[in-house]
């Protein structure tokens, strides 16, 4: 199913203010809010892609992707396709703990009766790699295993951080709930809060006894082999996110992602400018003249260009879909040849009267139409 563009789905402009995205988001998140809506499914729908729309926009980096690349590009900085988007990735309690604080008193702050989600979920700390591409893998797409140090959940206590995975006790402090309640009188009357549990930092379980191989952190160092398949069209300075690739929890939870910056590896002959190519060929004076054929490298390989007779510096010579897939799946780039033609810096006697004998010829002198004809041409490669 396609996804409804996220500024429809908040109902705000493309120029809308932060300010504005967050009140949308808020008044969107109360309408369809679980508590409101027991067992409505549409609702739940409504309320997860409420909160992907604003993940996206009241980011600016995330924000900058998704304007110029729709939702490829805002998935590419979060959750890039096959990785686990946002949107379908997302739990309610990950929307939850991300956005709670966006709804000040209303459902108590996610409270008991929002189903005892004001438990805190851990989640461990995002990674971040790069990876260098050639423009060869960038036409195609690509796959990756990389080797990443990263925490893993200890497997002697199975990531509790408890001796034996079982000295684990409910905390006294919270009764498990993994939140206090404190209550305050002031002008307005009694104002009642809840904070993160301090004695089981939200997790409602306290450790009588931690395990010896890490400690009662409930993770250790490894290192991982990570698979990722980068998609066709990426380009430098993107960033993909693998969900859960990156560091476990302390003592249980949700693992961090994994975020693949993009590099370029240079090529040796060809310039990337969006998805096109560009290739500048050098001619000698005789084929430019006189016309020929010569053999350009391509992405995929090389290819045979028909030269006209009477070619000039400047001309633009397109090989259509030659050059590297849209990121957004809207077709293929061309390769541009720029056409260069090399002036003789050294010559012999003989290739010296030849010339001399052609300097008067009509042919080689060009008039005015075509001097205006051929600056006309280099002035539109300067606009």
């Amino acid at each position: 199913m396609n996804k409804r563009d996220y500024y429809e789905v908040l109902g705000v402009a493309k120029n809308a203010t932060d300010d504005e995205i967050k009140k949308a988001y808020r008044k969107l998140a109360i309408k369809y809010h679980p508590d409101k809506n027991p067992d409505d499914k549409d609702a739940e729908e409504k309320f997860k892609e409420a909160a992907e729309a604003y993940d996206v926009l009241s980011n600016a980096d995330k924000r900058a992707r998704y304007d110029q690349f729709g939702h490829a590009g805002a998935q590419g900085a979060g959750g890039f396709g096959g990785f686990g988007g946002f949107g379908g990735g997302m739990s309610m309690e990950d929307i939850f703990s991300q956005f709670g604080d966006i709804f000040g008193g209303h459902f108590g702050g996610f409270g008991g009766a929002a189903g005892g989600r004001s438990r805190r979920q851990r989640k461990g700390s995002n990674l971040r790699t790069k990876v260098a591409l050639t423009l060869e893998e960038i036409a195609t797409g690509v796959s990756k295993t990389l080797k990443i140090p990263t925490l893993v959940s200890c497997d002697k206590c199975n990531g509790t951080g408890a001796k034996n995975g079982t000295a684990i006790n409910t905390c006294s402090t919270c009764n498990g709930s993994g939140t206090v309640i404190s209550q305050q009188q002031s002008i307005f009357g009694t104002i009642q809060s809840a904070t993160t549990c301090p004695n089981c930092e939200g997790s409602g379980k306290v450790i009588t006894e931690k395990c010896d191989k890490c400690h009662g952190e409930g993770v250790e160092r490894k290192e991982q082999m990570v698979s990722i398949n980068i998609p066709a069209g990426v380009a430098a300075g993107m960033t993909l996110s693998v969900k859960g690739k990156g560091n476990a929890a302390r003592r249980g939870g949700e693992s961090g992602d994994l975020l693949v910056l993009i590099e370029e590896i240079k090529h040796p002959h060809l310039i990337r400018e969006d998805s096109d190519v560009i290739y500048n060929l050098m001619l000698d004076v005789v084929t430019a003249t006189l016309g020929g054929s010569v053999e350009v490298p391509t992405i995929s390989g090389r290819a045979r260009v028909k030269i006209a007779p009477g070619t000039q510096p400047g001309k633009i010579l397109r090989l259509r879909g030659k050059g590297l897939p849209s990121f957004n799946g809207y077709g293929t780039g061309d390769q541009l040849i720029n056409i260069m033609v090399y002036i003789p810096e050294k010559v012999t006697d003989e290739e010296r009267k030849i010339l001399e004998s052609l300097q008067n010829s009509e042919n080689v002198i060009p008039n005015e139409d075509t001097k205006n004809r051929i600056f006309s041409k280099l002035n539109h490669m300067f606009e």
